[in-house]
C-alpha cells in the first residue's frame, strides 16, 4: 500500500476531527469556518465563487449557507445588477466569530505541531504546499466528471 497516501489520509481525518471539535465549541459545523474566512476576506460573494475557492460543489455551499443563515451568521441577498445572482453577506454574529475562530485555529496548529522544531514546521509547510499544488494540477488535468467534488 502507498505509505504516503495512507499516512496522509489518516492524518487528515484525525486533524479534521480535532478541528471540527474546536469549531463545534464555537457553534460551527465542519467547513463553515472556511466559508466565513472567505467572507471575512471579501463579503458578498456568490455561493459558486465560494465553492470554487473551497474546491467543493456549489450545492455543498448552498446547504452550508442555509444552515449558517438559520444560525444567524449570514444573510442572502440578490445581486443589485443581476437579479439571478444571490450573494452571501455576513451578519454581525458572523463577523464577531472572526477572532474566536482564528484564535482556535492558531491554538490547534500550535498544539498539533508542538513536537516539531521550527525547521521541521517550515519543511512540512513547504512539502504540503508542493503536494497541494501538484494535486490541484492533477485535478485540473483530469476528466471533469472525475474531478467533481463529493
Amino acid at each position: 500500500m502507498p505509505e504516503f497516501l495512507d499516512l496522509h489520509g489518516n492524518t487528515n481525518k484525525a486533524v479534521r476531527a480535532v478541528a471540527d471539535a474546536g469549531m463545534r465549541r464555537l457553534g460551527l459545523h465542519l467547513g463553515q469556518n472556511h466559508v466565513l474566512a472567505l467572507l471575512w476576506e471579501q463579503d458578498g460573494r456568490p455561493p459558486g465563487e465560494i465553492a470554487a475557492a473551497l474546491h467543493v460543489s456549489t450545492p455543498t455551499v448552498v446547504k452550508m449557507a442555509t444552515r449558517m443563515t438559520a444560525a444567524g451568521l449570514l444573510t442572502r441577498r440578490r445581486d443589485e445588477r443581476d437579479n439571478r445572482l444571490v450573494r452571501l453577506w455576513l451578519t454581525e454574529a458572523g463577523r464577531a466569530l472572526r477572532q474566536p475562530v482564528e484564535q482556535e485555529r492558531e491554538n490547534l496548529e500550535n498544539r498539533l505541531t508542538a513536537d516539531l522544531t521550527e525547521r521541521e514546521r517550515e519543511q512540512l509547510i513547504s512539502a504540503l504546499t508542493k503536494i497541494r499544488r501538484r494535486a490541484l494540477e492533477l485535478l485540473a488535468d483530469s476528466d471533469p466528471a472525475d474531478a467533481e467534488p463529493r
